[in-house]
């Protein structure tokens, strides 16, 4: 690996770290006939800012280089420890931390790391680099093989400066993609591409890689906890989360939605910070909205710097830019207004805290209140399951169900059938059902496509779950999918986009790891999720934000389609490019655009799925690394 082809690489992420650049080149093993190794950093400065913080950073004999992005947010414990073993620090950085605990313990000090990280360190004596990942995957890695080499980079674009690399795309990615709205697991929507999941670290050697898993969640519901107990330690561990995510060397902020989640990130903030706290508010509805009265009560009651703003997207203009930044196709329609909300924040400070993570740590969903009701409709006699209320709902309109996404759901549940409820689950959560897909895809993408049922890893993860604990294992699917590929990919992306980071206390893994212990029910009770939570939260949220139904990060996706991003949608999916990709039946396509146009069914989730899909294809496969205009 070359300098030149390192400094591009580093270029196309440099909103990843704007602060500065650090490029190390050198033969492994100090010999000229070696092999050669290069690492490249673009750095975001919040803790140190000093050059003494610089990276590639070597350890005092020169014989570990480190590369590394996040922040570990135990590290002033870790290093007090160090000092005392001996060790001599020449900076304040969590980076230095790492490369001695490395030291000591080789790939086991990851056990020791309290935080959010993709990291990579060169042992020169071992000849061997070792890659790892955080345990929720909060941020990204990804790498590929390329003969005995390696390349690995925090976003896949990277890769597109190596002359070496041939642009493929991965089939079997694309047909999870419209399932899923994400590509899951270790896949890449590049060929020869892989993620490194969580949790997990690699190490190369000789051309030859081993991957390890070094933390699992464990799902301990056979702990007894009653309510009052698990409220004290329930606080005792949040508030830790929040203090651990409050070092900076830079004003902090914090994103306040007015729902339950942040508005707790913001008060425990408060308690344990006496310094200027801002807080945003992005409002994307035309009238106000209930977000902006619960936030505003929040914030005037914990006296922060509030702002609210109010955002009119000019979603034409910068959709393809939000799709260059994803370098695989990304279907959550979420991904615009966070995109929006980080631009926002940036503009003001440099690293903020979220409430990401506590409806997968604590039951928030809709989903998980819906096993229960399922619960109860699968002890009803097989009669009334099989034929009385499939009968009943089947007098429901046509129309009815096509409308009303929330019944279209409730109908996967009620069907009779054969289905597991790990599979019916997965259809829930799923954007295009099975038999959708097979109709759309065109023959020649199905035969392309070795794996063929999307579902089946889904319900892999459910059965992998706690046994007989429905809503444990709904959440454990949820942990190991939905979380790390999609809502922390959204965010990571979202926010470096904008050179933000943001922090997340309910990803703490002490935290989590708590939340995994308590039974499902102090987690969804009375036809409520998030119930532990909202009790522990008793006096410091006002009782409007404690009482507040979920509500999801959506922009009106609907509007856009029908209006905004009406003539793009056929532009788009109808011309002869998208045609000639051969993935689906032209025919088809249009059907879906003219139903959802007409106002015959409901379509705005697969339409914008398919519209991701055809940005994504045109930014990063036939576009080269351009894609910021509508004329792609």
């Amino acid at each position: 690996m070359d300098v030149h082809t390192l400094r591009r690489m580093c270029s196309l992420m440099s909103h990843r770290g704007p602060d500065d650049e650090g490029i190390w080149v050198r033969s492994a093993g100090g010999s000229h006939r070696g092999p050669w190794v290069g690492l490249g950093h673009r750095r975001l400065s919040i803790i140190d800012l000093s050059l003494a913080g610089r990276q590639p950073m070597p350890n005092e004999d020169g014989s570990l280089r480190l590369v590394f992005n996040g922040e570990i947010y135990n590290f002033g414990e870790l290093r007090e420890q160090l000092i005392q073993r001996g060790h001599r620090f020449r900076s304040r950085t969590d980076s230095e931390v790492i490369l001695h605990l490395y030291e000591e313990k080789g790939e086991r000090a990851l056990q020791d790391l309290r935080g959010m990280f993709a990291l990579g360190i060169w042992d020169e004596t071992k000849r061997a680099l070792l890659l790892a990942r955080d345990r929720l995957g909060q941020k990204p890695l990804y790498y590929r093989l390329d003969g005995d080499s390696l390349t690995f980079a925090s976003e896949a674009k990277a890769f597109k400066a190596d002359p070496r690399w041939k642009v493929s795309v991965n089939l079997d990615s694309l047909y999870h993609y419209l399932t899923l709205q994400y590509v899951p697991g270790d896949l890449s929507a590049w060929e020869g591409v892989k993620r490194l999941p969580p949790a997990h670290y690699l190490i190369w050697k000789e051309g030859t890689i081993r991957v390890e898993r070094y933390w699992t969640l464990p799902w301990d519901t056979e702990k007894h906890w009653n309510p009052r107990s698990a409220v004290q330690e329930l606080m005792a561990r949040l508030e830790e989360a929040v203090r651990l995510r409050l070092v900076s060397d830079v004003q902090l902020g914090a994103f306040l939605s007015g729902g339950l989640d942040s508005s707790a990130v913001v008060a425990l903030m408060r308690l344990h910070s006496r310094g200027p706290l801002r807080t945003l508010t992005v409002d994307f509805q035309d009238d106000g909205s209930e977000d902006v009265r619960f936030a505003r009560e929040v914030a005037g009651r914990y006296r922060t710097d509030h702002e609210e703003i109010h955002v009119t997207p000019n979603i034409q203009e910068d959709l393809p830019r939000i799709a260059w930044h994803y370098d695989e196709p990304f279907g959550d329609p979420s991904a615009v207004p966070t995109f929006y909300v980080c631009r926002a924040m940036s503009q003001r400070v440099k690293a903020a805290l979220c409430g990401d993570g506590g409806d997968e740590a604590f039951a928030g969903y809709q989903r998980y209140r819906a096993l229960g009701w399922y619960r109860r409709f699968a002890a009803l006699p097989r009669a009334l399951r099989q034929r009385m209320i499939p009968s009943l709902l089947s007098r429901i309109p046509a129309r009815g169900w096509e409308r009303s996404h929330w019944l279209h759901r409730v109908r996967l549940f009620a069907r009779p059938g054969e289905d597991s409820l790990a599979r019916r689950y997965g259809q829930w959560i799923s954007h295009f059902p099975p038999d959708e897909k097979e109709w759309l895809c065109s023959e020649e993408f199905l035969e392309e496509v070795s794996q063929r049922d999307t579902l089946f890893l889904l319900e892999t993860m459910f059965q992998e779950g706690p046994s007989e604990d429905l809503v444990g294992q709904a959440l454990h699917t949820d942990i190991n999918t939905y979380l790390p590929d999609d809502l922390l990919v959204k965010m990571d992306i979202a926010s470096m986009a904008h050179s933000l980071e943001v922090r997340s206390p309910f990803l703490d893994h002490y935290l989590l790891e708590f939340a995994a212990s308590l039974p499902s029910n102090l987690k969804v009770r009375w036809g409520r999720g998030k119930w532990i939570l909202r009790r522990s939260l008793r006096g410091l949220l006002p009782k409007g934000v404690l009482q507040r139904r979920k509500r999801g990060f959506t922009p009106p996706l609907e509007r856009w389609l029908q209006e905004d991003l009406r003539e793009m949608v056929w532009d788009l999916l109808t011309d002869q490019r998208a045609r000639e990709r051969g993935y689906f039946r032209p025919e088809r396509v249009e059907r879906l655009i003219r139903e959802h146009m007409e106002g015959v069914r409901n379509r705005h989730y697969q339409i914008w799925n398919l519209l991701m899909l055809e940005l994504w294809h045109r930014c990063h496969v036939e576009g080269g690394m351009s894609g910021f205009s509508y004329s792609l």
